[in-house]
C-alpha cells in the first residue's frame, strides 16, 4: 500500500514537471513568434515601429480571444492541449516561410500577416487557461496561478535572449520559425508520452499521427531552406542571388548580373559595382580636397571597403579607422573575390584598422581626433538608424574632429526624400558646426543623391583635385553645391534623439516612390 502511494506521488511529481515545462515553452514560443513576424515584416515593409506595434497589438488581442474561447472547452483538456500544441507547431513554424513566399509572389502581404498573427495568438491564448485548469488537481488556486504566470514570464525572458543571440545569427528568420514550431511539437510529444494513460487508444494513435506528420513537414521545410530561399529571393531581386546570409544585425544579399555586383542590406541597395564610384568619389574626394589636413581619417559604416579604396589614393593619409557594426560585411570585403576586385583589397592595407562597433558608441568612447570623418551609414529607415542622423550624434562627431577637421555624411536623396535631406542639413547645423554645405551628385542606381559637408573652419572651395578619379572633375566639383529650386525645402526642423523627425520625413518621402 505504501509502495503504491509512493509510486502515485512520484507519478504526480513527474506530471507536474511536464506541465510546468510546457508552461515555460508556451511563454518562450509566444515571444519568438512575435519577434519573427515583426522582424520579417520590418525586413519587407520597413518602418519597424509600425510592424512590431501591429504584431504585438494583434497578438495580444488574439490571445485575449483565445482565452475567451477556452471557456467552451469542457472535456478532454489534456487531449485538447496536446492537439493545440501540434497545430501551433505547424502554423507558427511555417509562418515565416509562407510570409516569404507571399511577398515573393507579390500576394498582398498584410492580410497574410494578420491571418497568421491572429491564428497564432488565438492558439496561444487557449493554452494557458487549459494548463491552469489541468493543474488544478496538483496545486491550490493560489499556487497554480503563481507557478503558471512565473514560468510563462520566465519563458518570455529566455526567448528575448535566445532570439538575438542564438536563433537569428545561427538559423536566420526562416529556420528560426521552424525551430520555434519544433519546440511546440516537442511539448506536445512530451505531454502525450507522459499522459498517455489518461488518453484513449483511439485518440492516442490520432495524436501520434498528427505529431509525426507535423515533424515531417517542419523537417522537410528546414532541409529545403536553401532551395526555397534561393527561389524566393530570385523573385525578389532582379539579378541572380549569389549570397544570402542572415547575421545578428541584418540580412545580407549579394547579386550578380554580368559585371554588375550588388550588395543589399535588409533589402536595401548599398552599391552597384557599375556606378558606385560616383557615390564614393563624391563622399570622399569633396571633403578630402577641401580639407587642409588628412593624416587621420575615420569612416563610419562603409564596411564594403569602397570608401577606404578612395581614401587610400592620398599618400599623405597615415591612418584609416573603419567602424562598422557587422563583422560579416567586412568579412565579405576582406575575403570574397568579387568584393576584393571591386574594393581593390583596400581593407587589407596596413594603414587600415577595422573596428566592429556601433558608430555612436565608438565616438562616445574614443579619445582620438580625426582630420576627416566620413559618414557612410545606412539611410535612417528605422528609429535605431535615425540616431545616426540626430543633433546629438553630429555633436559627438564634431568633438572628435581636429581643429582643421572636415566631416561629411551621406544624406539620402534630395529629390526622393527632400524633407529628410534638409532635415539632416538642419541637424548638422544644430550641432554647432560653423560652416555647413549640402551638395549632391547623380548616381544612376540611386538617382540624385545628397551629402552634407561640415567644418569648424571656413573651407577653400577653389582647391583642385589631387588624385585620379573616374567621375569627379573640376567642372563637376563646382556644380555639386548648386541646387535647383525644386530640390530646396524650407522650414524643416532638426532631428533629435528624443524626437527623431528624420525618421518621419524619410518615410514620408520614400513612400511616394515605392
Amino acid at each position: 500500500m505504501a509502495e503504491s502511494k509512493k509510486k502515485s506521488k512520484s507519478a504526480a511529481n513527474t506530471e507536474t514537471i511536464v506541465l510546468l515545462f510546457s508552461v515555460f515553452f508556451v511563454g518562450l514560443c509566444t515571444i519568438i513568434y512575435e519577434l519573427l513576424i515583426g522582424s520579417i515584416s520590418s525586413y519587407f515593409l520597413g518602418d519597424s515601429i509600425k510592424q512590431f506595434s501591429l504584431t504585438i497589438g494583434l497578438t495580444m488581442s488574439a490571445m485575449g480571444l483565445g482565452t475567451y474561447f477556452s471557456r467552451f472547452i469542457r472535456k478532454n483538456l489534456l487531449l485538447k492541449f496536446i492537439l493545440i500544441e501540434g497545430i501551433l507547431g505547424i502554423v507558427g513554424g511555417l509562418s515565416v516561410p509562407i510570409l516569404y513566399g507571399a511577398y515573393a509572389a507579390e500576394i498582398s502581404y498584410y492580410p497574410v500577416m494578420v491571418l497568421f498573427i491572429i491564428l497564432i495568438g488565438i492558439l496561444i491564448g487557449l493554452e494557458i487557461p487549459l494548463l491552469t485548469r489541468i493543474m488544478v488537481k496538483y496545486y491550490s488556486l493560489r499556487q497554480n496561478i503563481s507557478n503558471i504566470l512565473s514560468l510563462d514570464y520566465l519563458g518570455a525572458l529566455f526567448a528575448s535572449l535566445l532570439f538575438p543571440f542564438l536563433l537569428l545569427p545561427v538559423f536566420g528568420l526562416f529556420q528560426s520559425s521552424i525551430v520555434a514550431g519544433g519546440l511546440n511539437v516537442l511539448v506536445a510529444a512530451f505531454a502525450l508520452y507522459f499522459f498517455r494513460d489518461y488518453i484513449s487508444n483511439k485518440h492516442l494513435k490520432s495524436l501520434q499521427i498528427i505529431i509525426i506528420a507535423v515533424i515531417a513537414i517542419l523537417a522537410g521545410f528546414f532541409l529545403a531552406e536553401n532551395k526555397l530561399m534561393n527561389a524566393w529571393e530570385s523573385a525578389l531581386y532582379d539579378d541572380r542571388v549569389i549570397l544570402s546570409k542572415q547575421t545578428k544585425y541584418q540580412k545580407i544579399v549579394v547579386t550578380k548580373d554580368k559585371k554588375d555586383i550588388r550588395l543589399f542590406l535588409d533589402g536595401n541597395l548599398q552599391f552597384s559595382s557599375i556606378d558606385e564610384y560616383r557615390y564614393h568619389e563624391a563622399l570622399v574626394h569633396v571633403p578630402m580636397t577641401l580639407g587642409s589636413q588628412r593624416k587621420s581619417v575615420l569612416i563610419l559604416g562603409g564596411g564594403d571597403g569602397l570608401a577606404v579604396r578612395e581614401v587610400l589614393k592620398y599618400p599623405e593619409v597615415e591612418k584609416i579607422t573603419l567602424v562598422d557594426l557587422d563583422p560579416e560585411v567586412t568579412r565579405l570585403a576582406i575575403k570574397h573575390p568579387l568584393f576584393l576586385e571591386v574594393n581593390g583589397q583596400s581593407l587589407l592595407n596596413s594603414k587600415v584598422q577595422v573596428i566592429h562597433e556601433d558608430a555612436f558608441t565608438f565616438l562616445n568612447e574614443s579619445n582620438e581626433y580625426f582630420d576627416v570623418i566620413l559618414g557612410d551609414l545606412p539611410d535612417p529607415r528605422n528609429v535605431s538608424l535615425s540616431r545616426l542622423y540626430s543633433r546629438e550624434f553630429f555633436k559627438t562627431v564634431r568633438k572628435r574632429l581636429s581643429k582643421q577637421g572636415v566631416f561629411v555624411t551621406q544624406a539620402t536623396s534630395p529629390f526622393f526624400a527632400k524633407k529628410a535631406f534638409w532635415c539632416i542639413v538642419e541637424s548638422v547645423r544644430s550641432a554647432d558646426f560653423k560652416h555647413v554645405k549640402p551638395y549632391h551628385v547623380y548616381v544612376p542606381s540611386f538617382g540624385d543623391w545628397g551629402f552634407v559637408l561640415a567644418s569648424s573652419i571656413k573651407l577653400e572651395e577653389d582647391r583642385k583635385l589631387s588624385v585620379k578619379t573616374r567621375f569627379l572633375d573640376a567642372n563637376i566639383f563646382q556644380t555639386v553645391f548648386n541646387f535647383s529650386k525644386d530640390l530646396i525645402e524650407k522650414d524643416i526642423e532638426f532631428s533629435a534623439l528624443n524626437d527623431p523627425k528624420i525618421f518621419r520625413y524619410y518615410l514620408q518621402g520614400w513612400q511616394n516612390w515605392f
